[in-house]
């Protein structure tokens, strides 16, 4: 049902958790896992007085990061950084890659907070044009 899975992370997404969910999927030779990083320059920012952890990380640190959960997959994966606005190359990368899955985490922002920093996962929930998975990962503080 799923053979294309798009995980989309940012530095605050739980590895555990996204190890534990991938586990869950019980994945085979005949899947591929995309794992991808959209890094989000200060001047694309919606409120630019609310940082995005994605702001802190070079590229290099995120691909550092993308590698670590490639090593105990039991199918192909491959690792993409782009930049832009998340919830948009998100979509555009799962279009590419036909992804069947999208696989992100939420921060768990509520109230006032969720609206200054918007909220990504439920963006792309909104507009995907295929199943999305969010991992609860973040608190709201």
């Amino acid at each position: 049902m799923f053979h294309t899975i798009l995980v989309a992370l940012d530095d605050s997404t739980s590895s555990q958790a996204v190890s534990d969910t991938l586990a869950q999927l019980r994945l085979t030779p005949e899947h591929l896992v995309i794992f991808s990083h959209v890094m989000v320059l200060p001047g694309q920012d919606a409120d630019a007085t609310q940082p995005r952890a994605s702001m802190d990380m070079d590229p290099e640190q995120a691909k550092q990061g993308l590698l670590a959960y490639q090593d105990d997959l039991p199918c192909p994966s491959k690792i993409e950084i782009v930049q832009g606005e998340p919830a948009a190359e998100i979509m555009r990368l799962a279009k590419i890659y036909r992804a069947n899955l999208i696989v992100l985490g939420s921060r768990g922002l509520t109230g006032f907070k969720r609206i200054l920093q918007g909220s990504v996962s439920s963006q792309v929930v909104e507009e995907a044009a295929c199943s999305v998975l969010v991992l609860k990962t973040g608190d709201a503080t």
